[in-house]
């Protein structure tokens, strides 16, 4: 297996991860049950993860009022570019 499809397949298992851990983070404050740390969601996003908690956070409308969640609302976002230039930069003259 060559080391871009290695890359892929890193990025595709932490982006469906981080969106299961959303989902299952919700399903923890919708029960009222011990939570998921906010570090450990944004750790994942920051590991390359940020799609899946996009998706996460859209799909079970978790951590999206601005005020009281800006790191999630904004900053998530703001990695998900940085990963996205990431790619071009591994990927573009390919």
């Amino acid at each position: 297996m060559s080391g871009e499809m290695k890359i892929i397949l890193c990025v595709l298992g932490v982006n469906l991860l981080s969106l299961l851990v959303f989902g299952l983070d919700k399903a923890l404050a919708v029960g009222r049950k011990r939570r998921i740390p906010e570090a450990t969601l944004l750790t994942l996003a920051f590991l390359g993860g940020s799609v899946g908690a996009m998706l996460g956070m859209t799909v079970f409308h978790h951590k999206t009022d601005a005020r009281a969640h800006p790191a999630f609302v904004w900053g998530i976002p703001g990695m998900f570019l940085l990963e996205l230039a990431g790619l071009v930069i591994l990927f573009g003259g390919k």
